[in-house]
């Protein structure tokens, strides 16, 4: 799996964070993301999809 986020796209609900917090986290001051792992092991693919799957603003893109 591989992992790539649209910065300019995010905007900043935190849903990715609460889904996969060791793949995403959040930019102090405004709150957009950040992709902590882009090539997750595999016991956070799930977890991953949830976060894709829940971004209000498709700001996820995944590649199985």
């Amino acid at each position: 799996m591989k992992i790539s986020v649209d910065v300019d796209k995010c905007c900043g609900a935190g849903q990715c964070v609460l889904a996969a917090p060791d793949v995403f986290d959040q930019r102090d001051d405004d709150g957009i993301v950040i992709l902590l792992d882009a090539n997750p092991p595999a016991d956070q693919y799930d977890n991953v999809r949830k976060a894709a799957a829940a971004c209000p603003a498709a700001a996820i893109e995944v590649q199985e």
